[in-house]
């Protein structure tokens, strides 16, 4: 039962550092393609403004869910059967 335990520790921790790494990634490209976008055209930063910082949410609530998740299964774990 203790293998199970640490198999859980180390899932959770993997789910948490890839997630923040993709979210981490994602919003490192997306800011970039907005720098860019906005010098080639600077009179549609406004609405690029707005559809960036709403994905920015979108990819931050994912890497939360997984967050969850983990937590989840860190404190409250469906796999192992109480005695």
């Amino acid at each position: 039962m203790e293998n199970v335990l640490g198999l859980v520790a180390i899932s959770a921790g993997i789910i948490i550092g890839l997630g923040a790494f993709g979210a981490c990634l994602g919003i490192a490209i997306m800011g970039s393609k907005y720098l860019e976008a906005s010098a080639r055209q600077p009179e549609l930063m406004n609405a690029l403004q707005t559809k960036m910082f709403l994905l920015a949410g979108l990819i931050d609530a994912a890497f939360l869910i997984g967050v969850g998740i983990a937590m989840m299964f860190a404190f409250a774990n469906p796999f192992v059967v109480a005695n």
